[in-house]
């Protein structure tokens, strides 16, 4: 464990000021414990204060003279962005390391999304990334350090995934941005690192919004995401991922199946795409009637979906899945109440 949170001949972080956005929870949790394990003073933001309080006390936990602070903020709304920078910088002594990492997962088919769930979707994960960005990169400038931006993405801003398309699009967005920030601040003294993990076991699947039939879409999702064979540790990717940072990498693919994915994207876009397709048609179709398409998260769902589902498919996924749900309840993804999508996800 110890060797996994700070590994040997890799301190040049310490002692630097860091911001986490989406830090409370799954992901972004364990990027801001890898952080304050290699000597960061870290402020993390999400919108939930409960949330933030009991990240806190995890990431303050046994660790003596840990430097964490908390800041409710919604990254969609630049203010409160502007803000958050400015006291963290105040606070800290400065900013060398920003993680944009807030995000939400919405889990749907086609004909059960609206332009409300894109929109949500590209407020949080793509606009979010762009206030972060903004609001940051005048203090990482004057970094004495060399400042360290870093942008978590996904396999799903790589290659489109079905059943996931306001994510898919915004992260795309996210993608672009990465590649675009890192060309204009080429030759500065800030680095852009840009991150697209592929699935990971941080519990998301009981945050995550579910739409169409919700109970087989959280089904799927949870036994994928919890799946040894397709899902990587998430305290193993969060430790890459700030090593990653640490070391000014440009682009960080995580997972052999995310990888392979790019790879093909890549070689053959087409092969790929209809291999999406494919999948897309394996997954369950939405209810055509007249009800308005609702969305609810996963801690919602998850009783009835275990109810809904066959004997077979139900130890199925609670093969899948128990790695996923153990996870959940460590990283914070179960407490506080519905407001809203919630952001933060990994």
């Amino acid at each position: 464990m110890l060797s996994m949170l700070a590994p040997a001949g890799t301190r040049s972080l310490d002692g630097l000021s860091a911001v986490v956005t989406g830090g409370s929870r799954g992901l972004g949790l364990l990027i801001a414990e890898q952080l304050v394990a290699r000597g960061c003073a870290v402020t993390i933001a999400a919108r939930d204060g409960d949330e933030l309080d009991r990240a806190r006390e995890y990431l303050t936990r046994d660790r003596a003279g840990a430097a964490v602070r908390t800041a409710r903020c919604d990254v969609a709304d630049r203010g409160q962005m502007t803000a958050l920078m400015q006291d963290a910088a105040l606070a800290q002594g400065g900013l060398d390391v920003v993680v944009a990492n807030a995000g939400i997962i919405q889990v749907a088919p086609l004909d059960a999304l609206g332009p409300r769930d894109f929109a949500s979707a590209s407020d949080t994960i793509f606009m979010g990334a762009v206030h972060t960005a903004l609001e940051a990169l005048p203090r990482l400038r004057r970094s004495p350090a060399g400042g360290r931006l870093a942008l978590i993405g996904s396999v799903g801003g790589l290659v489109a995934a079905p059943h996931l398309l306001p994510y898919s699009c915004a992260k795309f967005a996210v993608a672009g941005l990465a590649d675009g920030l890192h060309a204009e601040l080429a030759g500065s003294s800030v680095s852009v690192t840009a991150v697209h993990p592929g699935l990971m076991r941080t519990g998301s699947h009981v945050a995550a919004e579910f739409g169409g039939r919700q109970q087989q879409e959280f089904g799927w999702f949870s036994a994928a995401a919890g799946s040894p064979l397709l899902s990587m540790d998430a305290r193993r990717a969060a430790s890459r991922i700030v090593t990653a940072v640490e070391r000014r990498r440009t682009r960080l693919v995580l997972t052999p199946a995310a990888k392979a994915a790019d790879l093909g994207r890549g070689v053959a876009p087409v092969l790929t795409t209809r291999l999406t397709a494919l999948m897309a048609r394996a997954l369950p179709s939405a209810p055509f009637d007249d009800r308005v398409p609702t969305m609810a998260p996963g801690r919602e769902v998850e009783a009835a979906a275990e109810a809904d589902l066959p004997p077979v498919l139900r130890r199925l996924r609670s093969w899948g899945s128990a790695l996923n749900d153990r996870a959940s309840a460590r990283l914070n993804q179960r407490g506080g109440a519905r407001r809203g999508p919630q952001r933060g996800l990994a």
